[in-house]
């Protein structure tokens, strides 16, 4: 996974520039990973982009819609494009679609979304 922003923790000091993007592979972490990434960014900010290339496609636009159909989010805007990738086993640029959604935080996000955290159930001894 590839992540232009990490959280920030108090009092550590960081150089680069907080941003809201989410690059998404559809082959390194499930599905949940992503949605739940998401929903942390956008306890803090009003926007988040979601991207993808190739394949992982399809796994952004279900992010997107579950985001949306469970009422947390609102899509304000899909580009799509296609990039130039240079492989190591080829001599010519190969071309592969990439698509950006990015989303705004619903103005029942907070209702819908729990922020305490998930506690764990014991095992009874």
């Amino acid at each position: 996974m590839t992540l232009n922003e990490t959280p920030q923790v108090p009092g550590a000091p960081d150089s680069r520039p907080r941003t809201n993007k989410i690059q998404v592979s559809n082959t390194k972490k499930p599905l949940y990973f992503y949605i739940n990434l998401a929903k942390r960014f956008l306890r803090t900010e009003e926007e988040v982009e979601l991207s993808a290339l190739g394949n992982a496609i399809s796994t952004v636009v279900t992010i997107a819609e579950i985001l949306k159909e469970n009422g947390l989010v609102d899509v304000t805007k899909i580009n799509t494009s296609t990039v130039d990738m240079n492989e190591t086993n080829r001599y010519r640029p190969v071309q592969k679609a990439k698509i950006q959604i990015n989303l705004k935080k619903s103005e029942k996000f907070f209702d819908l979304v729990d922020l305490a955290p998930v506690k764990k159930p014991q095992p009874s001894e």
